[in-house]
């Protein structure tokens, strides 16, 4: 059904003024008159701004192209932009600043997992929404956050079997940054590795941000395995691979697989430190498509430079904009239950390809994509799936399409019992 602009207006008024424990109202107070207001909340500085300016960009690119297009009917979007400066307590006083203060209903945003869970409490408490465009170890049910990137069953469930089977890789050492991301990826890692007949003989970390990995790498050289699965994070990637070839390890011999590692970090390092090695991601650069070059493209143009590269959670961060943007025209109201309840089943021919949000998780159907980094910086995908997987954030404590633990009443805790 139509919706004509005065209406969509003025429904937004009524529905934010019914939810009275919410911090902000739709009217021309928060919101002036023929705009939506938005929060765009990614580390500008700090250690993580080598990606999260990235996905700052692209999240800005999309909402410039929706704006150009027409708004969301006919209303502009309203960009409120915030710098988490990489650190998890900034991001909750920033997050609470754009929820209570400048009353969006939605704020687009964070990079590591660390960042995510400072922020949840106040989108939770406030009943507001957040779009998170990361992959991330899943291990989460949240009614507030809609969930863009990849969860483990969409890039360790193709990926570890590959490495045993294909590469014939089966002795890991698992090495990453010391917080949650990482030892949650280690802990679904090993359930998949011991599945597959493999085994890991360590499972490392250092804190997010090192750049000394003399010694770690050092550990790795005599551990004995066969194959490094890296789950570090940030800038502490460029050091790791940099101090890997400087000991003389090569990745047709020993290689990493990461979970991590992309386009925007290989282009920090300089390609000739991961040539050979492996990353499992949705998205790539070297997606052959018209609709992904076209992509690359207009990001280049978009952030003036010619020789930028696109990602796996860059490339979420543009398309979850054009699924909330779906959402608000079909809520035909700008209340975050409103949007959360229409984003349910939103689809979208994203550069990756389609995707879709699950109505009951909230998460997003992905395709899983395996490459290998060649000289020139970009992954030759050598592995991919036919078709967008179901998202499933539980998936390594038993959880399948058939036996959901996280659906829209909410997380049933009783199944991790089991």
């Amino acid at each position: 059904m139509a919706v004509d602009r005065r209406k969509f207006l003025k429904g937004g008024a009524l529905a934010g003024g019914a939810l009275i424990t919410s911090p902000w109202v739709f009217s021309t107070g928060a919101h002036a008159a023929g705009e939506i207001k938005v929060g765009v909340l990614f580390s500008l500085t700090g250690g993580l701004s080598i990606v999260e300016k990235s996905l700052h960009d692209a999240t800005m690119m999309a909402i410039s192209e929706i704006n150009a297009a027409g708004g969301v009917k006919g209303m502009k979007i309203a960009a409120i932009a915030e710098d988490g400066a990489s650190d998890p307590k900034t991001y909750n006083e920033k997050a609470s600043k754009l929820v209570i203060q400048d009353r969006v209903p939605t704020v687009f945003g964070s990079y590591t997992s660390a960042s995510r869970k400072a922020v949840l409490p106040v989108f939770e408490k406030r009943n507001n929404l957040y779009f998170y465009p990361t992959y991330y170890e899943g291990f989460e049910c949240s009614k507030n956050v809609v969930y863009t990137g990849a969860v483990p069953n969409q890039q360790l469930s193709n990926f570890i079997p590959w490495i045993i089977k294909t590469l014939g890789k089966k002795k890991f050492f698992i090495v990453g940054s010391n917080y949650i991301y990482p030892r949650e990826m280690a802990k679904v890692s090993k359930i998949l590795i011991e599945k597959n007949g493999g085994e890991w003989v360590a499972d490392e970390y250092l804190e997010l941000g090192h750049s000394e990995w003399g010694s770690m790498v050092n550990k790795i050289k005599n551990s004995g395995c066969d194959v490094v699965l890296s789950n570090v994070v940030g800038d502490s990637v460029i050091a790791f691979y940099r101090e890997y070839k400087n000991q003389g390890l090569t990745h047709d011999k020993l290689p990493i697989c990461a979970t991590v590692t992309s386009e925007i970090e290989i282009a920090a390092m300089g390609a000739d430190y991961a040539v050979g090695s492996y990353t499992s991601f949705p998205y790539f650069q070297a997606i052959d498509t018209d609709r992904n070059k076209a992509f690359i493209e207009r990001y280049r143009a978009f952030v003036k430079d010619p020789k930028a590269v696109t990602h796996h959670a860059l490339e979420s961060s543009y398309f979850q904009v054009f699924l909330w943007k779906q959402a608000v025209e079909k809520a035909a109201e700008v209340t975050p239950i409103a949007i959360r309840e229409a984003v349910k089943g939103q689809e979208f021919d994203a550069p990756n390809g389609h995707v879709k949000i699950e109505a009951e998780n909230l998460h997003t159907y992905l395709t899983p994509r395996i490459a290998q980094w060649q000289p020139d910086g970009q992954g030759k995908i050598i592995d991919a799936y036919k078709e967008p997987v179901m998202p499933l954030p539980y998936v390594a404590y038993g959880e399948t399409p058939t036996n959901l633990f996280c659906t829209s009443k909410g997380l049933d805790a009783s199944k991790l019992k089991t």
